[in-house]
């Protein structure tokens, strides 16, 4: 049995991180996993995270088809953040370990919790559009 090269497999890795894990983060990576179809692992991590999914995030995504009500927010760790080609932080600033090699990326995004569906529905959108971006980037369409 032969051995593929890991350029060949590897898949890159994206790590979405804000401070609850409760909103932004868990939009973006919701995004990823579904715009990215298979084609990018996907993470997200909170610096304190909070004790439950925004619902608030979750109706806006649902009104997206992309259901996120199962997850969970959870706790930022060292080997999420070394296993990541990308790391896109949320608000977390200076709480979020840096390791030399490692892509960071900060997006400035308004915090969803306490919001009510029509001020989230925005923070979605730029979300999704930055992601398509990400998408594009990291996976392009095979030609």
């Amino acid at each position: 049995m032969t051995e593929q090269p890991a350029e060949t497999v590897a898949k890159p890795s994206v790590l979405f991180v804000c401070v609850h894990n409760a909103g932004r983060s868990q939009m973006a990576a919701a995004y990823l996993a579904h715009l990215g179809a298979g084609r990018i692992e996907v993470r997200s991590a909170g610096s304190a995270p909070g004790d439950a999914i925004n619902p608030v995030a979750v109706a806006a995504m649902a009104e997206e088809g992309i259901d996120m009500s199962a997850e969970v927010p959870k706790i930022l760790t060292v080997d999420a953040v070394q296993a990541s080609d990308v790391v896109i932080t949320m608000g977390c600033g200076d709480t979020c370990p840096i390791f030399p090699g490692k892509r960071y990326e900060d997006w400035e995004l308004a915090d969803p919790a306490g919001q009510g569906i029509e001020a989230v529905r925005p923070i979605r959108d730029e979300i999704r559009s930055r992601v398509e971006a990400l998408v594009s980037e990291l996976a392009p369409a095979q030609i």
